[in-house]
């Protein structure tokens, strides 16, 4: 069988990435200078012109120190927190001057750090009055929370603002946290902030979990999972802490935590899908684990899941709309990210002028491997004679260097192979997102 995991020099695959970061799934590396703020203002005017419907992702930096529960004496702190929060209302202002007061939000994502409930007020007031919130539980609205600073009272003001989806971060246990150890032990929490988000409402919870320090182990780490299975999430997403997403990235001054070994690494992945799949999970790609109910499930089973910056979304016909530091938005072939030094951030607002510091725009041979990396991913089969026609093109010779791989993959059971069509088969799953990867890694296409 292929390695996809342990030969660097052959296929490299982003396995196990988490979209807890809603900018992971973009190849921010592809990103340039040579794309700023007039290209993201004329991408918003089109989108206004075609009244396209939007998914709107605001970042709060974790390295604010943002609390839920009560504010902090600090105010150095304080007016800290206060400063960004007025230049993110004056970016949503900006912005919202470019596009249709009318445009549906039908996907909304508050992420990265937290706030206490009258800053959530304020912020969830400023948006409804630039923006078409829909009513009635129609869109699809989540929100990441803190497992230590978030309580009943929290989840109800949530959920009264809108909210409909929440992912709780469970924390790594370390011998130098006494309060993770605790947790570790202990579940309820855990099962206390579940139990506020089913009482409240809530159409979905996903809960989170890392991999890959050094003071874990295989066995550590499947007791941790299978306490964490028991309390029934409807959604897990787990990812390994070398490839963190944003929130769990180590902010300044905070010690180096050690990985564990690949031996470890690996047999930790492997703990995952044994135990998921036989709880009954299914896997989606890119870490994402969900129950055959949920929406993303759904989705994939009706051909409607797609995958965007935002990791996989029953919306990706939306036009994505990032606020806040390093935010990324996403509209037609257009990728912008926002700068995330918060001086220039406030310095550009203070100017009248968007924060865009950087993007990438879609080539012709880029659309062509994102749309077949994009389908395989998100259907788990790709109809090879439609890219065919979509494209002008034939396929095995267009991915020239990718069929003999695919041969193999055939070969060993994990993918069914044809001049039609290329099927995922269920030993193929876990591999999936490293099967999708083949054809990034493939530059070497030429059109026929």
């Amino acid at each position: 069988m292929l390695d996809f995991f342990h030969n660097p020099g052959e296929l490299v695959a982003r396995c196990d990435q988490g979209v807890l970061d809603p900018n992971c799934h973009a190849d921010t590396q592809k990103f340039h200078e040579g794309i700023g703020s007039l290209d993201l203002l004329r991408a918003l005017r089109v989108s206004r012109q075609k009244r396209r419907p939007l998914s709107l992702n605001v970042q709060l930096p974790s390295s604010l120190k943002l609390s839920f529960c009560s504010p902090r004496d600090s105010a150095d702190e304080h007016q800290v927190i206060e400063q960004y929060l007025q230049h993110l209302e004056q970016e949503i202002d900006l912005v919202g001057c470019h596009l249709d007061a009318q445009q549906r939000v039908e996907q909304f994502h508050l992420g990265g750090g937290t706030l206490i409930t009258a800053h959530i007020g304020r912020l969830m007031s400023h948006l409804r009055s630039r923006f078409n919130f829909l009513l009635h539980d129609c869109g699809d609205y989540s929100v990441e929370v803190d497992l230590y600073q978030t309580d009943w009272a929290t989840m109800g003001v949530l959920r009264d603002h809108g909210f409909n989806h929440v992912s709780i971060g469970v924390p790594d246990f370390d011998s130098d946290c006494e309060r993770s150890v605790a947790c570790y032990q202990n579940p309820a929490p855990i099962q206390s902030l579940m139990d506020a988000a089913r009482t409240f409402g809530f159409r979905s919870i996903n809960v989170d979990l890392g991999f890959g320090h050094a003071w874990q182990t295989p066995d550590s780490f499947a007791l941790k999972l299978a306490s964490i299975i028991k309390l029934e999430p409807d959604r897990l997403m787990v990812f390994d802490y070398a490839r963190p997403p944003r929130r769990y990235r180590p902010v300044p001054g905070d010690k180096v935590r050690a990985p564990c070994s690949q031996v470890d690494k690996g047999a930790m992945r492997q703990i995952c899908f044994d135990q998921l799949l036989c709880a009954g999970y299914h896997y989606i790609g890119m870490g994402q684990f969900v129950r055959p109910d949920d929406d993303l499930a759904v989705a994939q089973e009706r051909g409607r899941l797609r995958r965007t910056c935002e990791g996989f979304s029953r919306h990706g016909y939306c036009d994505h709309v990032g606020f806040g530091l390093g935010a990324i938005s996403q509209i037609d072939d257009l990728y912008t990210q926002n700068t995330d030094e918060i001086e220039r951030y406030q310095q550009q607002l203070d100017m009248r002028q968007l924060p865009t510091c950087r993007g990438w725009r879609f080539e012709a041979g880029e659309q062509i491997r994102q749309m077949v990396m994009e389908r395989l991913a998100c259907d788990l089969e790709l109809d090879i004679r439609a890219i065919e026609r979509r494209y002008g093109l034939v396929f095995s010779r267009y991915f020239s260097s990718v069929w003999p791989l695919l041969e193999q993959l055939s070969r060993e059971g994990l993918i069914e192979l044809s001049d039609r069509f290329i099927s995922i088969l269920p030993a193929g799953r876990p591999e999936v997102d490293a099967i999708c990867n083949l054809f990034e890694k493939d530059v070497g296409g030429a059109r026929c």
